[in-house]
């Protein structure tokens, strides 16, 4: 409590239990050391008096008058930081600094010395080895001074940085399994402005401040770890802190970092959910401007193109071109705007293997993508438009047409076998979801069991398809529709899968009331959690089972009601007269 005022030559408790030890008039012993220590003001001792008749005691009074000092003398320090020559104020901080910091431990004095040391640019090694060697100081130490600690001490920076990276990771992870389901709202929904308004990326942003160095450690924490687990949201983090940066104008990282103006330019898409043809020249013009020898800037690209919010944007840019080719009667390879957003699609979707093998080149994009896979997804389009014209047409003039049900033997291959290919081929599956294409759902939901590392049964698709399916809600009522959906798609997946599992519980929570009865039991029995089955299957479950509970009908419901008929008296007939 004392430690540090010896040194100053400033009396303490020690010194008067010392004194009074060894003295032979405690009164007139305490008289002297008040006179000594006290507040030094003539005036002042005439005003002590009468605050004694009030009865305000002596130490209520000097902690009221310790407090105002202080709070002076914090204004003055954060004042004298701002006024005057740089070198000047810094001098006078650092020498202020030298007579206070004895006094750090000091729980009165240590907002004083923690704010000298805050506005101090370069706080002196031997006195941060200090704060850093005792956890209470480095507790109460100021982000500013921290700072100045954890660009030399990484693995000390690792340790505060980890538990706010991990949170992100479950938040994200919390929205792909929330019980909430909508074709409305979904993980994509919320703007990039809003995301980074988020708690973690608040709390890197301020961990970083405008320290090169502390953001680069970042970016290798986010790069080492996107490598140890493969999860993207680790993408995403890369690019909302870099933008994070960037809305709070700190040019000292923004004007180093060579994704700035592309991830700027990417961010404008991602909150339009479309590139539109100015910003697709610009995104090209700045993967065209990849000189020789920055290569390596190309892993950090494929990291912030393998963003899930950029696939996103990507993907459902490359659908509406498509759509858009066939009114115009143009094929894939003619479009310089589509095969942009194959190449950056490539990028992203290449970012683990890019950075893993350190061989920053770009992913040759197979010609078959483009001269053969997209075509045949136009091709169900025109199928789709087909159809529709085909049911409208008079039914004289033609028979029952029945909707397309095979499935091009190509169309699975590339699912099972290109990367990109897959992720285009699941965004037209969801794309016809969400236009209530029951028909084209169906057809093609057979080529999703086995495709290429099994994205199908990835949490993202799987969110944004069981958001879309709420609008087939009445299809559940189907036999056909529950059994090609739940037998044919998701229970293949469910016991090797447990993310599948939560899917489609979730799916169950929401539409069961929707689901024919017998078909309902049957999905019970199927989806009953085993023992090694997780907490969250199993609490998704009981959730499922109470809420089938309550729908059936009770007991008094089910006995038979006594029939209101009337028995109708016999009319004898004219025979038996």
């Amino acid at each position: 409590m004392y430690a540090g005022l010896q040194e100053l030559g400033v009396a303490n408790g020690e010194d008067l239990k010392e004194t009074l030890t060894n003295c032979t008039e405690p009164l007139k012993a305490i008289e002297q050391f008040q006179t000594e220590n006290g507040v030094l003001l003539p005036s002042l001792q005439y005003a002590l008096p009468f605050l004694d008749l009030h009865g305000t005691p002596r130490l209520e009074f000097h902690q009221s008058v310790f407090d105002e000092l202080r709070e002076k003398l914090l204004e003055r320090v954060s004042a004298i930081a701002l006024e005057g020559k740089v070198e000047e104020r810094y001098k006078k901080l650092e020498d202020l600094l030298e007579k206070s910091f004895s006094l750090v431990k000091m729980p009165s004095i240590q907002p004083v010395v923690m704010c000298v040391m805050k506005h101090l640019p370069k706080v002196p090694e031997k006195k941060l080895k200090l704060v850093m060697a005792d956890k209470d100081l480095y507790k109460a130490c100021a982000v500013e001074v921290k700072r100045q600690i954890w660009q030399d001490n990484q693995a000390l920076f690792g340790d505060e940085v980890s538990p706010l990276l991990k949170q992100y990771i479950l938040e994200k992870e919390n929205i792909l399994f929330s019980n909430d389901i909508s074709f409305l709202q979904n993980f994509f929904s919320p703007s990039p402005k809003t995301r980074r308004q988020g708690e973690v990326v608040q709390k890197l942003t301020q961990m970083i401040g405008k320290n090169v160095k502390l953001y680069d450690m970042v970016l290798q924490f986010l790069r080492t770890l996107f490598l140890r687990t493969r999860n993207v949201h680790y993408c995403t983090l890369r690019a909302e802190l870099l933008m994070s940066l960037h809305d709070l104008e700190i040019s000292e990282i923004c004007t180093v970092d060579p994704c700035h103006k592309f991830t700027w330019c990417l961010d404008a898409c991602i909150r339009e959910k479309f590139v539109d043809n100015k910003r697709a020249r610009e995104l090209q013009g700045f993967l065209d401007g990849v000189k020789k020898g920055q290569e390596q800037v190309l892993g950090d690209l494929s990291m912030i193109l393998c963003d899930p919010f950029a696939i996103n944007t990507l993907a459902l840019s490359t659908i509406r071109h498509l759509q858009d080719l066939v009114g115009q009667d143009t094929l894939p390879r003619e479009s310089p705007d589509l095969l942009l957003l194959l190449r950056m699609l490539s990028l992203g979707q290449g970012a683990w293997d890019m950075i893993d093998s350190q061989v920053f080149k770009e992913p040759k994009m197979e010609a078959e993508l483009i001269t053969r896979f997209l075509p045949l997804l136009m091709s169900f389009v025109v199928d789709d438009h087909t159809f529709t014209v085909d049911q409208k047409l008079p039914s004289e003039e033609k028979g029952p047409i029945p909707y397309p049900s095979a499935i091009p033997e190509a169309f699975t291959k590339f699912l099972q076998e290109n990367r990109i290919a897959c992720e285009i081929g699941l965004y037209y599956i969801l794309h016809i979801t969400k236009q209530r294409n029951k028909n084209a759902f169906l057809r093609l939901l057979p080529a999703l069991i086995e495709t290429f590392s099994d994205l199908a049964f990835s949490d993202i698709f799987l969110h944004l398809l069981t958001g879309n399916l709420t609008l087939l809600s009445d299809e559940f009522a189907l036999e056909e529709f529950c059994t090609s959906l739940f037998d044919g798609f998701f229970l293949t997946a469910c016991s090797r899968k447990e993310n599948v599992h939560r899917h489609v519980l979730r799916l169950l929570l929401h539409l069961h009331h929707k689901v024919a009865p017998a078909k309902l039991e049957s999905l019970q029995k199927a989806l009953e959690p085993t023992k090694q089955s997780g907490e969250a299957v199993k609490e998704l479950y009981n959730q499922l089972s109470e809420k089938l509970e309550l729908r059936k009908p009770s007991p008094a419901e089910v006995t038979e009601t006594p029939s209101m008929e009337l028995p109708l008296p016999t009319v004898p007939t004219p025979a038996s007269r």
